[in-house]
């Protein structure tokens, strides 16, 4: 999937995927993770979702990649947020108090420019990619998060009735990505009311990772 996609939906304003408000499966399972307040919690693809604004009114530090910097700038904007900008490498780096968004490709965003996660929450980025890119994915998010825990949310649906995204993500193929190096807990399933965009049965899944001792 070629990052000029995901310009054009911003662009035009097609977010169907944005919620006005915070997930209500973060704010009923985040508790899971055990975070002390000012822990800081890294969401990838994260677009201007009110999820961070939720973690931030809770206590926790933040953090973020996202692709489109007119997401980015919406997201400060609501927030009531002025950011400093600066550009680190290969991202534009927006800051605030206790927020800290790379605006560029995920994959470009190393470790150390990151800095410290001490969890991760994953809504909307396993699910936006397609099949080839997911494998590189979650082993990039592993080494630059070191392999911190996460809450991951995913759907599964019959792909043949409607293409992703949000793509069909299926438990064994969770448990490849990340069995190697979590444990994988399926907190909650819950079917998705009225059906994935109106159009096809779903499920989704909340997912508690672990590091394996």
């Amino acid at each position: 999937m070629e990052t000029g996609y995901w310009h054009k939906k911003w662009a035009a304003g097609d977010i169907g995927f944005h919620n006005s408000e915070a997930n209500p499966l973060l704010t009923e399972h985040f508790p899971k993770l055990n975070l002390a307040k000012g822990s800081r919690v890294f969401l990838p693809l994260c677009g201007k979702t009110r999820d961070l604004a939720w973690l931030l009114a809770n206590g926790y530090q933040v953090a973020g990649a996202e692709l489109s910097q007119l997401a980015i700038t919406e997201l400060f904007h609501e927030l009531g947020k002025t950011p400093n900008i600066l550009e680190l490498g290969d991202h534009l780096h927006y800051s605030a108090d206790a927020i800290d968004i790379f605006v560029g490709n995920i994959f470009d965003l190393s470790a150390e420019l990151l800095g410290p996660v001490d969890a991760v929450y994953d809504r909307a980025a396993l699910v936006a990619l397609p099949p080839d890119m997911r494998r590189q994915y979650t082993t990039h998010l592993t080494a630059i998060t070191g392999s911190a825990p996460q809450l991951l949310i995913s759907y599964e649906y019959d792909q043949t009735v409607i293409e992703g995204p949000p793509f069909s993500v299926s438990e064994e193929e969770v448990r490849q990505h990340y069995d190697a190096i979590y444990q994988v807990t399926p907190i909650v399933h819950k079917d998705v009311p009225g059906g994935l965009k109106g159009k096809v049965a779903s499920t989704e899944t909340v997912w508690l990772l672990q590091k394996r001792d």
